[in-house]
């Protein structure tokens, strides 16, 4: 692809330099990574500005800079290198929109379907991707855990990467033969135009509580991020939102799509009546079009119930049989790190992704229910760094409300000082049943030799995470390896 073609769809750009003829090798936003001829994109990130980098990307090579701060870099250095300078409104949009035009649109060769919500993002997608399986379509699913191409899994850094490496692996996709793709859409990304102009088949929303107010600053921003998926969605795609979320109405009102509910109210499509779980797994009874289904899954909780009940409409609103359906729910297997049990007689493990109040609330609500009086439920967890500090309370009494023993450790502190976010973690809590163990092994350890022999043991907030980041450096480590390592099994 030449450099004219390339630049065809952007709007209101100024053009200044040589638009060489020469074939592009590449589009690239980290200059580290730009060879010879190719296109450099400089956007703004959470701690460097790629327009700083521009001199770095012209000599390496490149062919053209896309910026869109003017003032950075003097037109004499483009006029001498021979290098095409465009000049655009916003670089993000800009990259999102080459990256597909260079990678030949490979969305659109796609069915894509975006969730988004706080908590159950992953599990939905997961319960998906196996139900369109179970139906015989090859799928890629985009998440927190990782990236897979069929059964293909290759590591995930961001849960929505940025847009050029998003098309790169559309690509990929498309090419192994993947028919459709499922994808977690984080707020993140919809702010920074990451999925921008992506012509999604269908948008899910799980549910809204406070959540990365670091970056987003005020609910309502967090709300609108969340919301830009349902307002790019249209008139030929669907929108299945969680009736029993108070903001669902806020989240759908300017959407275009076919809209359909799913929860307990009585105004849900597809209405979930009998929750019932246990150890082994969890049922719920979904009504739709006056016809009875009973969904089952190994997946244990009430909030599973509603990931399995929005992947089971999802499919259905897709065209996929309503048997393969429940059939794709029953059969998914075991998402990691999410409510994940393993035990050893009267003692057991969870392993939960809980890392913010609502999700961390829920997990121990469930456990509660599973154990009743009859167990002490201890809670190893702590908050992680350079992140939302406002939950670090909230979650410190909630664990220490609805757990017997409470121990709080570390969780990536990365930057931050881990003493300073365990005492904010304190902060919350009016009762004497914590201990602190800044250490996150030796916490682990402490509460699987000191518990005794009836108990369940919830380890929150990494979930599947297999490192531990402390002041930006990051080494391997798994709450499941540890414990396993202590709990003899």
């Amino acid at each position: 692809m030449r450099l004219h073609q390339l630049i065809s769809s952007l709007l209101n750009i100024q053009v200044t330099g040589k638009v060489s003829d020469t074939e592009i090798t590449g589009i690239e936003y980290d200059s580290r990574k730009v060879i010879k001829n190719s296109v450099f994109v400089a956007i703004k990130g959470f701690r460097q500005d790629g327009h700083n980098f521009i001199l770095d990307a012209i000599d390496k090579g490149a062919i053209a800079v896309i910026l869109e701060n003017n003032e950075l870099i003097p037109e004499v250095i483009f006029d001498h290198s021979g290098v095409a300078k465009i000049l655009v409104q916003d670089s993000r949009e800009a990259l999102a929109i080459v990256s597909s035009k260079f990678f030949e649109d490979p969305s659109k060769k796609l069915k894509l379907f975006g969730i988004t919500g706080t908590n159950g993002k992953t599990t939905t997608a997961f319960f998906l991707k196996n139900i369109l399986e179970e139906a015989g379509n090859k799928t890629g699913l985009i998440g927190t855990i990782a990236n897979y191409i069929g059964n293909e899994k290759t590591d995930s850094t961001l849960t929505t990467p940025e847009s050029n490496d998003l098309n790169k692996l559309f690509l990929k996709m498309h090419e192994a033969g993947c028919e459709n793709v499922v994808m977690e859409v984080s707020s993140h990304s919809l702010v920074l135009k990451r999925v921008f102009g992506l012509a999604f088949n269908g948008g899910i929303f799980t549910n809204i509580t406070p959540e990365h107010l670091d970056f987003h600053k005020e609910f309502g921003n967090y709300l609108n991020a969340k919301k830009i998926l349902f307002d790019s969605l249209d008139d030929k795609a669907f929108a299945l939102y969680n009736t029993d979320d108070i903001h669902s109405a806020d989240m759908i009102k300017d959407c275009k799509a076919e809209k359909s509910g799913y929860g307990t109210s009585s105004n849900a499509e597809f209405k979930m009546e009998n929750i019932v779980y246990d150890i082994h797994g969890t049922t719920v009874d979904v009504i739709y079009k006056n016809n009875i289904y009973n969904l089952t899954t190994s997946l244990v909780g009430e909030f599973n119930a509603y990931n399995a009940c929005a992947a089971f409409a999802a499919a259905v609103l897709s065209g996929i049989n309503v048997e393969l359906a429940l059939s794709g729910v029953r059969k998914a297997p075991q998402v990691p790190g999410r409510f994940e049990i393993f035990g050893n007689g009267k003692r057991k493990v969870i392993i939960d992704y809980s890392h913010t109040p609502d999700s961390l609330e829920k997990a121990l609500m469930v456990i509660r229910k599973l154990t009743g009086t009859g167990k002490k439920i201890i809670t190893v967890f702590g908050c992680g760094g350079n992140r939302d500090a406002l939950k670090r309370p909230l979650m410190g009494k909630i664990a220490a409300n609805l757990s017997d023993e409470v121990i709080i450790t570390s969780d990536n502190p990365r930057d931050e000082d881990p003493y300073s976010i365990i005492e904010q973690i304190k902060s919350g809590i009016d009762k004497n049943n914590y201990r602190v163990i800044e250490n996150r092994e030796e916490a682990i350890h402490d509460a699987i030799e000191k518990a005794g022999t009836n108990y369940v043991l919830l380890i929150a907030g990494k979930g599947h995470e297999e490192y531990q980041e402390i002041s930006g450096k990051r080494t391997h480590f798994s709450d499941r390896e540890v414990a396993q390592k202590y709990f003899h099994l």
